[in-house]
């Protein structure tokens, strides 16, 4: 264990390329780089759009980058401890898991990718990647349709949220 939490193997954005569990959900966004930056930096936003967390903690100080760690409580008593490994403000970040509070999760990574369309709105393309242990691994195969689908009606709540904030309905930083 690394503290309170279960080992997991430190990934970079090549293991999307690595695994079979890799789930892909794609959104275009009415708001910009910048203003899609700013969801994905408030730590009470993903509660708002990403159904299974509960609390985000930012352990690493402003400004972000590679390196930056946090903390993200999700259902079922689940805490993963993550990295980023990417990070170029209004165009990437991907996140490695560290460790996890339940020995579930062997590699996971998240990879966001934003792209400016030019017309005040972008392109935002979600990867997750996964390898997981025991029992979970001997379901995945069966579980995968039902992640991917999960993972598309987060996304969709990612875009309208997103654009709430960027056309002023939601304020940041609100509990």
């Amino acid at each position: 264990m690394l503290g309170d939490y279960y080992k997991c193997q430190k990934v970079g954005v090549e293991f999307l390329e690595q695994t079979r569990n890799v789930f892909v959900a794609i959104e275009i966004v009415a708001a910009s780089p910048e203003q899609i930056f700013d969801v994905f930096e408030d730590a009470n936003a993903w509660t708002e759009w990403a159904l299974p967390i509960e609390k985000v903690e930012w352990t690493s100080p402003q400004p972000y980058g590679v390196g930056t760690t946090r903390s993200v409580h999700m259902m079922g008593d689940m805490i993963g401890y993550e990295e980023f490994v990417k990070w170029e403000r209004g165009k990437r970040m991907a996140f490695t898991f560290l460790g996890c509070s339940k020995d579930a999760t062997r590699s996971f990574l998240e990879d966001y990718r934003v792209t400016d369309l030019g017309n005040g709105s972008c392109r935002v393309e979600w990867y997750m990647a996964m390898e997981v242990n025991g029992l979970s691994r001997r379901l995945m195969p069966f579980t995968r349709p039902a992640i991917r689908l999960a993972n598309k009606i987060m996304f969709r709540k990612f875009r309208k949220y997103t654009e709430a904030y960027a056309a002023g309905e939601v304020s940041l930083g609100a509990a």
